[in-house]
């Protein structure tokens, strides 16, 4: 993979640009540089608005604007009486969630349906079985399962709003719907290749079930289906979650890791998970979920588990772009894409939004932050832009050549030799920075490649 220009003989003369098809050269699939957006409606219900430059513009468009190519909205199976009672940890159910997924499609971007199977938040420790399912057998709780996943899939078809991915499930490292009003255990896994497991592959081949009779019905596209844990930094766990569960003849195509850097840990740690994962399962594998604070006024907790980078937009970004250099140096070509979460916060009264109001794209007046556009540059066309500052020759690329090295040569005969240049690269605003000598008696080409 590789994308360069040739630089001219003369300082007046033009630097001529060169797209040499990297995008080409990867699969059909785009790589999702992505933004859960699940509680935009609930801020701007509040009061908050989002503006880029500062100008109040729609906060879906300013996403497109600075690249995000897919959203991710969460789902709860909530009551309308639930949703408001408390509408933080309950409103995301189908009657709010179906309009927003009609204004990201609408906006023409890709959509990802993230089904929590709860009438709240789920995550690793907290996977409540929906209250109207409570009192159900394991059997039921399977039927319940397809028919549930059916319907919401059709409703979201019905609006214009078929979803192009599909979670099953919110970090699920130890299952789903753990109990029922009998203290039965459904969907919580423990050990390996036991009952616990059986149980979790059922409900989930169920919930599959349920998305390919939606489908077949309406005549839409299945959605590919991604199975999302929180163990980015943890290789033994991620491990034994997908060996298991692929005993269990789960039909899932790419694999979701969460990493946020203060609850997983190193950026070494993120990269030999990926790595290994790719290399062991041969399915495509995204960051599920991450983001990183603007702000010093970020959880304390937080502030120790920061790697190096420090809490301000452009740490941000540089966390970013070392994010992006692990996801999409994954081997084979595997790495397929990065979610942000948290990326619509805004802090609001009343609400505790456990600091991730400090680790939006918007900065507290609403102002969007260089790393959106940095979430949004990993999807970018490749191309390197030159531009002449003196006797310096300055190269400028995306995000999306992240994983790529920066060659160089003084011809471009079949049998050159190309070698790396020797420079520090810098991220600038949303871009990758090298800034070069120029000997302009010489002709010089430049390209990136995969190491």
């Amino acid at each position: 993979m590789l994308s360069g220009f040739m630089g001219g003989t003369k300082k007046a003369g033009v630097l001529a640009g060169l797209l040499w098809g990297i995008t080409c050269a990867t699969s059909a699939a785009p790589f999702l540089a992505g933004a859960d957006f699940s509680l935009l409606s609930f801020f701007e219900s509040r009061g908050v608005t989002y503006k880029d430059g500062g100008q109040v513009q729609d906060g879906i468009q300013i996403l497109k604007n600075h690249g995000i190519n897919c959203v991710r909205l969460r789902l709860f199976t909530s009551s309308a009486a639930q949703a408001g009672a408390d509408p933080y940890d309950y409103i995301n159910n189908t009657t709010y969630t179906v309009p927003l997924a009609v204004r990201v499609k609408t906006a023409g971007l890709l959509f990802c349906l993230d089904f929590h199977y709860s009438d709240t938040w789920a995550d690793p420790t907290h996977q409540l079985t929906p209250a109207a399912w409570f009192s159900l057998t394991f059997p039921q709780i399977v039927q319940q399962m397809r028919t549930y996943n059916s319907n919401t899939i059709a409703a979201f078809a019905a609006a214009g709003a078929m979803p192009d991915y599909v979670q099953i499930g919110n970090e699920i490292t130890q299952g789903m719907l753990f109990t029922n009003s009998a203290g039965t255990t459904l969907g919580k896994v423990s050990g390996s290749t036991n009952t616990s497991w059986s149980q979790l592959g059922q409900l989930m081949n169920a919930a599959i079930q349920g998305i390919k009779d939606a489908t077949n019905a309406t005549g839409a596209k299945m959605p590919r289906i991604i199975v999302h844990i929180d163990r980015g930094g943890d290789w033994p766990t991620t491990l034994w979650f997908f060996d298991n569960l692929i005993n269990q003849g789960v039909p899932f195509d790419i694999i979701g890791e969460s990493y946020y850097p203060f609850y997983q840990g190193s950026p070494t740690n993120l990269n030999i998970c990926l790595s290994n994962a790719a290399v062991r399962y041969g399915k495509p594998i995204i960051v599920a979920e991450d983001a990183f604070p603007y702000t010093n006024t970020c959880p304390t907790a937080w502030k120790s588990q920061l790697f190096g980078f420090p809490p301000t937009p452009d740490g941000q970004v540089s966390f970013i772009a070392t994010v992006a250099q692990i996801v999409q140096g994954v081997p084979n070509q595997l790495g397929a894409g990065v979610f942000y979460w948290g990326s619509e916060y805004q802090a609001v009264s009343g609400v505790n939004e456990a600091g991730f109001n400090t680790a939006s794209f918007f900065d507290a007046s609403g102002n969007v932050l260089p790393v959106a556009g940095a979430v949004g540059g990993m999807a970018a066309p490749l191309l390197i832009r030159p531009s002449l500052n003196g006797s310096n020759l300055q190269l400028q690329w995306p995000f999306s050549g992240a994983a790529l090295q920066l060659m160089t040569s003084t011809n471009l005969g079949p049998s050159v030799a190309w070698s790396s240049v020797p420079v520090s690269i810098q991220t600038t605003g949303a871009v990758f920075t090298a800034t070069l000598p120029v000997d302009f008696s010489l002709s010089r080409f430049y390209r990136l490649q995969s190491n």
